[in-house]
Parts: C-alpha cells; structure tokens; sequence
C-alpha cells in the first residue's frame, strides 16, 4: 500500500490561512490570489495525503473534517518550526549567536541568574543557552578551554597564554556558621584559636586552577564537599561550620536553624563577582548582553 504524499510548505500555508479566516474566498485576499488557485492547493493536498480535509458539501463554509482535524495540528507545529527555523537563520546572518554557552559561580544569586536569563530570553528567543553551575577555579576553567563562552566568577586566576576580559558585576556577603547545637554557637565567639578545633566545611575546587591553595581555610581539620548545597546540609545538621552566602542562609538565620559565628579568624568577607571571557574568542551580541544585563543588576 502507497503511503501519503509529501505536503509543499505552500499547500501547508494555504490550508492554515483557509482555518483562520474561515473560507476560500477570504484565504485568497489574505494571500493575494483566486478563489480557484487557493481551491486547487487544497484539493492537491488533499490528494497528497488521501484524506478529504474540509466538508464542502454539507455547509456553506468549508468545514474541518476530522481528518483535517488531526492534519491542523501538525500543520501548526510544521508551520511554527519553519518560522523559528528562519528566525534562527536570519539571526545568524546579522551575526546573532546560534547558542550561548554560560558558566556562572554557584555563589551567584538565584534571583539574579533567574532575572538575567528570564530578560535574556524574551531578548533572543531564538537564541539557545548553554548553563552551567560551578565553584572556584573551575568558572574559569569553563572559559579559558571553551567550554563556555562567558561566566561569572568569584576568583580569577591568571594564566599566562589565556588573556581574560574581565568586568567587575557586583559581590556576594559570605557570612561563617553553624548549626545552634554546635560547639561553636555556644561558646564565646571572641576566644582566638576555638574554631581551628571544630571540622571546617570547604567546598573544594574541581579545577587545577588553584592546586595547593586555600581560601579561608582556617581548622586544622575539614571535610571537602563537592558541591555547596552538601556543606549547607552538613551545617544545618551541625556537621561542622563554614561560610555560606548571605541570601542562602537568610532564612536559616531567621529562623534560628542557623546562627553568625563572631570567629576572630574568619573575617567579614564580600567577594567580587567578576564577569570574564576570552580576549581572543568575545562573544556575540547575545552572549554581550548577559554581560550588561549583570553589570545593570549590581549598578
């Protein structure tokens, strides 16, 4: 048995415009030809497909028969591809990305990656985005081997032969922890050296960027975690201390599932988020614009 034809995109356009505006007559002005051209593009598609797609018979107006129910639909997703195809198309060719690749630093506010790319796609719809969510180094890391286009990091390290642009796009208050229960939270804050005999909880960097350093390490024991939803876990359970981003630990402050150690060690920290991407790869309209986008929230 002989499957169905293959339908032209003008046939499929025809049938769509005689659905909207309800008639043969009407889909001919809409589109700027005969009655009799736009009754043939249906009958030939009808052809195509072996089914009858309207009820001329039983109406006035042509009627969807539940065939050409079926058929509308896909005709719609077809028709709707199509226009994001040539959106897409004609966004490259005025020199508009295809995708952009972001990294950004898991201290990065929820609130304010939610608010770029929520602007950023009703900017560039038809531009893809690439996101990922890492710590340290390995921001960085993400840039410089290409795997992402920009990102927004918390520390910069710098590397010879891999020149990074960079702009400043605000900070983060981190703010040291722990859990009420904790030896911490319940001794004198302001005793030197108490800390450095409770488990410090570290995030560790996944790159090789920073091998061999320490950034607020201040216990002769820690744990390292892979990831900062881990270490805000541990501390609520009273698994140790560590620092944590302000607007994460809000909440827990409030609420007294955490307190603020007062530690004479650990300073009051702000970190500088900067946002980087290589000198000799800048991206494209898109991918400038997330920039901006970042740099307006901290202005």
């Amino acid at each position: 048995m002989q499957g169905p034809g293959t339908p032209t995109l003008d046939q499929l356009t025809v049938f769509l415009t005689v659905v909207e505006v309800g008639s043969f007559a009407a889909a001919g002005r809409r589109l700027n030809r005969a009655t009799s051209v736009i009754s043939y593009a249906i009958a030939n598609l009808e052809m195509q497909l072996g089914l009858p797609l309207f009820d001329r018979e039983s109406t006035r107006k042509p009627q969807l028969t539940e065939a050409g129910r079926a058929v509308l639909s896909e005709a719609r997703t077809v028709a709707h591809s199509i226009d994001a195809l040539r959106a897409k198309v004609g966004g490259m060719l005025g020199g508009l990305e295809a995708e952009v690749s972001l990294v950004v630093s898991v201290l990065l506010p929820g609130s304010r990656l939610v608010d770029a790319l929520t602007a950023f796609q009703a900017e560039f719809p038809t531009v893809a985005l690439r996101l990922n969510v890492e710590s340290l180094g390995a921001v960085q890391q993400h840039v410089i081997s290409g795997k992402a286009a920009v990102g927004v990091s918390v520390e910069i390290w710098q590397q010879g032969g891999d020149p990074l642009e960079q702009i400043a796009v605000g900070e983060v208050e981190m703010l040291t922890v722990a859990a009420p229960s904790h030896p911490l939270a319940l001794a004198d804050g302001t005793v030197a050296g108490l800390a450095r005999e409770h488990t410090q909880l570290v995030v560790a960097d996944r790159s090789p960027l920073s091998a061999g350093q320490e950034f607020g390490v201040i216990a002769t024991r820690t744990w390292r975690l892979s990831d900062l939803s881990s270490k805000h876990t541990l501390l609520r359970a009273g698994i140790g201390w560590g620092s944590m981003p302000a607007h994460l630990v809000q909440e827990d402050l409030a609420l007294g599932r955490l307190v603020e150690l007062r530690i004479p060690e650990a300073k009051h920290r702000r970190l500088p988020f900067t946002a980087i991407y290589r000198a000799d790869r800048p991206p494209g309209p898109a991918g400038r614009w997330l920039i901006r986008r970042f740099a307006e929230q901290a202005g």
